[in-house]
């Protein structure tokens, strides 16, 4: 059930964003680009459901990766300087090597925004003040944190894989088409 309710919530996220990009070729947000990744204010934070399905992705990945990207959380959990790097990002490629299993967060950055906030790299938020996206439905990123919410509690990406390397969890998982 809650991997059918993360499957349908990555469903309508996706249709959003398609439908921006169609309207807008030239937006900003697309591959290569990783200026978000790059500045995050915070450690992403996960559902359970969200992180089972970002497991499938690490599980997958070679195993020198896997402990290249472990070190960089281990890294991460004292940091107190901000912005925060993506742990996952690929620094010498610029490409996330679990793009088709990235959180929510991931997904709706640049495409959805908050009442009032905003949402979105400074480079779009420069567009919108001088009105270049007026005509922009951008999807309401209040409703998908209610949404993930029904998803249950959210903890931080360096918690949930401490516990996955020190083997506390059994492998659920859920198998999402993306």
């Amino acid at each position: 059930m809650i991997c059918a309710t993360l499957s349908q919530l990555h469903a309508d996220i996706d249709a959003r964003v398609q439908a921006i990009r169609e309207a807008h070729p030239e937006w900003l947000c697309g591959k290569g680009c990783d200026g978000c990744c790059r500045k995050l204010a915070e450690i992403p934070q996960l559902t359970m459901a969200e992180w089972r399905l970002l497991q499938e992705g690490l599980a997958a990945l070679p195993l020198q990766r896997l402990q290249e990207i472990g070190r960089v959380m281990s890294a991460l959990v004292g940091q107190n300087s901000h912005p925060i790097v993506c742990p996952l990002l690929n620094q010498s490629t610029n490409v996330c090597p679990v793009y088709a299993q990235r959180p929510v967060a991931c997904r709706t950055y640049g495409f959805y925004i908050q009442r009032e906030l905003g949402l979105y790299c400074n480079e779009i938020e420069s567009r919108v003040a001088d009105g270049a996206l007026a005509d922009v439905v951008w999807g309401n990123h209040d409703a998908i944190d209610q949404r993930l919410a029904s998803l249950g509690e959210a903890r931080a990406l360096t918690t949930w894989f401490e516990h996955w390397q020190n083997g506390e969890f059994t492998p659920t998982l859920c198998a999402l088409a993306d």
